[in-house]
């Protein structure tokens, strides 16, 4: 279903607040480079700058408050830097590991059966008390489901999925010891496809994550929480924002000519 004129300008408005804050807090780098500067200007230099730190930084200032938008128009609950809990239980953790010993082995992944395993012994043996576990976002459907998502970069390093997979376990096993009967599962979302036209690179991802329940990549992600063709009017809310707060960005470099 497509957005609504209102829902559109929520999410634009969005975007563009994003982007302000990210100048306000925005500090150019100080360092001296006296040939690029001569070389390409100031104002070229300080707008590369920019762009560096926002690629590095745009999960958290542009992805995440735009997801939390998007989901709120069609999900009951959605929230960014949600708090999941502090405590897990030893038997969870155990279980966690035993999982990871079996994936490690050559063991299909198979996150509904690990969701089971570790619901049956959620609140089992002694609590192990954490420091407070956020996720990137937490949407809950109108049946009750819950959503944990860990938002990536476009390429995140494939070395780090074994620790990826854990994290998403554990996200788990502290939501069903408050909540032992919820129906709930975790995600690594990506938010676009670097490949495109080529299909993202998933064979790369198998072995440690189910791939049809653990992962949303690109268009699949925001489909899944603004509905079909979400992705594509996205896409167009971020170009007509860019065409709208361009002049903004210009002034703003101007001053370091």
């Amino acid at each position: 279903m497509p957005l609504t004129k209102d829902q559109i300008k929520k999410i634009e408005d969005t975007i563009k607040d994003s982007i302000r804050k990210k100048f306000q807090t925005y500090n150019p780098e100080t360092s001296s480079m006296p040939f690029h500067h001569r070389l390409l200007g100031r104002n070229r230099m300080a707008l590369f700058s920019f762009i560096h730190s926002l690629n590095t930084t745009f999960g958290t200032s542009i992805f995440e408050p735009v997801a939390e938008t998007l989901a709120s128009l069609s999900f009951q609950v959605a929230r960014k830097q949600y708090e999941v809990g502090d405590s897990i239980s030893e038997q969870a953790q155990s279980e966690i590991q035993r999982i990871m010993n079996d994936l490690t082995v050559g063991k299909n992944p198979n996150k509904i059966d690990e969701i089971e395993r570790i619901r049956k012994v959620c609140n089992t043996g002694a609590m192990n008390k954490l420091k407070t576990v956020k996720v990137d976002l937490f949407v809950q459907s109108p049946d009750g489901t819950a959503h944990l998502f860990d938002l990536k970069t476009a390429k995140p390093n494939i070395s780090n999925f074994k620790d990826f997979k854990r994290t998403l376990l554990e996200w788990i096993a502290i939501f069903l010891a408050q909540k032992p009967n919820a129906k709930v599962n975790s995600y690594i979302a990506i938010p676009y496809n670097p490949y495109e036209p080529k299909p993202y690179e998933r064979w790369t991802l198998k072995g440690m994550l189910d791939l049809d329940n653990e992962l949303k990549v690109g268009e699949e992600f925001w489909d899944f929480l603004g509905n079909n063709g979400a992705y594509s009017e996205l896409l167009n809310c971020f170009e007509r924002a860019g065409i709208e707060i361009g002049p903004e960005i210009d002034e703003y470099f101007q001053k370091f000519k």
